[in-house]
């Protein structure tokens, strides 16, 4: 990860720390004033971005750091730890929202100071809109899983400080018994779902999940420009916080010096690299024909039509 990448990361955890700890007070101040479900579950999601936010600051730190002799693959995956404990808190939070939203249904309250909630969620809207720019700017230009993640929680509390004014109207000035709880009980079910599908990709890393199919292709379309090589298994991709992995066997003239063959090595590097920057590669040259690997791992992947560099 570069210094540039580690700084942008840092800059959006940072100011998403000090989104949530705005964003916390006043929620405190409207809670208490209106007594209101939505508004509770909306005030128990900021106080867990502001917990998630710095797991995402130490996550985003650690994984900057360079590789060393005890993490030869540097500390990418603290992204995805990061981001896993962030769905842990959104969880955990969904299912407190939804018990208080079925405990106040039943007991038929309603909502005090409806203006002051509808006041602070408002506000609340234009901090967390402020915040999201700022967080796709860097996750354009770094690719961080686990800004990733807390940008998807904050596109949630835009639909939660909406939902929650909807609550406080429809149970203050429309006289809708009950409204408050149910706006209350659906944040929940909205923060389980954004948690349930932000837990794929967090995992994804974290089991060395391959590659998409179209971007393996891609990597091996580029590959297959190259006329010294004849075929290419045992690939294997994985991703470890903005950093992608590649490795592969691949056929080369058994005619060919090691020196020769080092050569070929060094010049299919340099090609793959122009195409992906990012990517650390690892190479095992073979014989033309030799297959060690038995299964999908022995089987050639390389496109059947190659396409000499010009």
């Amino acid at each position: 990860m570069s210094a540039e990448h580690g700084h942008l990361n840092r800059s959006a955890a940072i100011a998403s720390i000090t989104a949530a700890s705005l964003l916390l007070a006043i929620k405190g101040w409207a809670a208490w004033s209106t007594g209101s479900t939505a508004m509770l579950g909306s005030l128990a999601d900021t106080v867990l971005d502001l917990v998630a936010s710095l797991a995402t600051l130490l996550g985003v730190w650690i994984a900057a750091q360079p590789a060393d002799d005890k993490h030869r693959f540097g500390h990418g995956k603290a992204e995805a730890i990061a981001a896993l404990f962030q769905i842990v808190l959104i969880s955990i939070s969904a299912l407190g929202i939804a018990s208080r939203a079925i405990e106040q249904f039943l007991a038929g309250g309603r909502v005090q100071a409806a203006g002051e909630g509808i006041a602070v969620s408002v506000a609340a809207i234009v901090v967390t809109f402020a915040l999201l720019a700022w967080q796709r700017h860097v996750i354009r230009k770094t690719g961080s899983l686990a800004i990733t993640t807390d940008n998807v929680h904050y596109q949630s509390d835009l639909l939660l400080n909406l939902a929650v004014i909807a609550a406080l109207a429809l149970d203050q000035y429309a006289g809708i018994r009950g409204a408050d709880p149910v706006f209350g009980f659906g944040i929940a079910l909205w923060l389980g779902w954004g948690a349930w599908k932000a837990s794929k990709h967090v995992l994804d890393q974290l089991m060395d999940h391959e590659w998409p199919v179209a971007k393996k292709q891609r990597f091996l379309d580029v590959l297959a420009r190259y006329p010294d090589i004849t075929g290419v298994h045992d690939l294997r991709t994985r991703t470890s916080g903005n950093k992608d992995f590649v490795q592969f066997h691949i056929w080369v003239d058994p005619k060919l010096t090691v020196r020769a063959a080092h050569k070929v090595m060094d010049e299919i590097e340099a090609r793959l690299h122009a195409e992906f920057p990012d990517v650390e590669i690892l190479i095992h040259p073979d014989p033309e024909g030799l297959v060690d690997e038995v299964g999908d791992a022995g089987k050639d992947v390389l496109p059947p039509i190659r396409v000499e560099a010009k």
